[in-house]
C-alpha cells in the first residue's frame, strides 16, 4: 500500500507541476497574443475594451504597414543582423582563442580591459562612435549598425570561457605536431569544439541587432535604409498614432525571433550555463 501511495503522490505531483508550467506559459505568452490580436483592430477600437478576439481590420493594417516600406525595412534588418552576427562571432572567437590559449605580455591587462568595458553602458560611447562614423563618411549607411558589433566585450568574454573550458591544450599540440598552421588550428580544431558557444553568441547578437533602435535613430536619416524599429516608429506622427498598424508591424517583426529562439533554445541555455562559469 505504501508503494502504491508513493506512486500516486508522484503522479499527482507531476500533473500539478505540468499544469503549473502550462499556466505560467500561458501567462507569459498572453501579452504576445494581445499584440497579435491588436494588429487586427482599428486604432481607436483598441481602447474601447480589452481585445481578446480577432477583428476584421487586419488587411487594412497590413496595407498601411506595407505602404510604409515594411519589406525594405525587413530586408535591411536581416542584412544588418546577419552581418552583425558574422563579424561579431568571428572577431570575438579569434580574440577569445588568443586570450584563452596563448601566453603573452599584457594578456591579463587586456582581459581586465574587456571586463571593465562590460561594466560601462554602451550609450556613453554613442557620441564618440557617431563622430567616428561621420569622419569616415559612413553615416546614413547600414555599416555603422554592423561595425558596432565588431568590438563586443560580452562576446569576447563568452568565447574566452568557452575556448578555455571546451578546447583541451593536448588537441592544439597534436594539431601543431601534425603540421597544422595556427589559422588551420583555429578553423579546423577550435571552431568545431565551441559550436554551442558560437550558436549562443549568434543568437544573442542577432536578437540585439534586430531590436536595436537607439543607434539606427541616430545614424540613419534615409527612409530606404530604415530598419524595422525605425519603420514602426514611422507609423506615428505628431497628429495620430496608428496603434493597430504598429501592433501589426510588431507582430510580424517578432516572428523571426520566435523561430530562431525556438530552434536554438536548448543549445542557447546550455551555452549560457557553460560559458557563465569557468570550470
Amino acid at each position: 500500500m505504501g508503494k502504491v501511495n508513493n506512486k500516486a503522490r508522484r503522479r499527482i505531483g507531476s500533473v500539478v507541476k505540468q499544469l503549473l508550467l502550462i499556466f505560467m506559459t500561458l501567462i507569459m505568452f498572453f501579452p504576445l497574443y494581445i499584440v497579435f490580436i491588436m494588429g487586427t483592430y482599428y486604432s481607436e477600437d483598441i481602447f474601447k475594451a480589452m481585445p481578446i478576439l480577432p477583428s476584421s481590420y487586419l488587411l487594412n493594417n497590413l496595407r498601411m504597414v506595407i505602404s510604409k516600406g515594411y519589406f525594405q525595412a525587413y530586408l535591411n534588418s536581416i542584412i544588418v543582423s546577419v552581418c552583425s552576427v558574422a563579424i561579431s562571432v568571428l572577431i570575438s572567437t579569434m580574440i577569445g582563442f588568443a586570450l584563452a590559449k596563448y601566453n603573452f605580455k599584457g594578456k591579463k591587462i587586456i582581459f581586465g580591459f574587456v571586463m571593465a568595458i562590460m561594466m560601462i553602458p554602451g550609450q556613453i560611447s554613442l557620441i564618440g562612435y557617431m563622430l567616428e562614423m561621420r569622419t569616415l563618411r559612413l553615416s546614413s549607411t547600414l555599416l555603422p549598425l554592423i561595425f558596432t558589433w565588431a568590438a563586443h566585450p560580452l562576446g569576447v568574454f563568452l568565447m574566452t570561457q568557452f575556448i578555455s573550458d571546451g578546447v583541451p591544450d593536448e588537441l592544439l599540440e597534436s594539431g601543431r605536431l601534425d603540421g597544422c598552421s595556427e589559422p588551420g588550428i583555429f578553423f579546423r580544431l577550435v571552431v568545431p569544439c565551441v559550436k554551442p558557444g558560437i550558436l549562443t553568441l549568434s543568437t544573442l547578437v542577432f536578437l540585439w541587432s534586430w531590436n536595436n533602435y537607439v543607434l539606427p535613430v541616430i545614424m540613419i536619416n534615409k527612409q530606404e535604409l530604415f530598419t524595422i524599429p525605425l519603420m514602426v516608429n514611422n507609423l506615428s506622427n505628431s497628429f495620430r498614432s496608428d496603434y493597430g498598424a504598429i501592433m501589426c508591424a510588431l507582430a510580424l517583426s517578432v516572428l523571426p525571433m520566435i523561430v530562431i529562439f525556438s530552434l536554438c533554445s536548448k543549445t542557447f541555455i546550455k551555452g549560457i550555463a557553460a560559458g557563465a562559469v569557468k570550470g
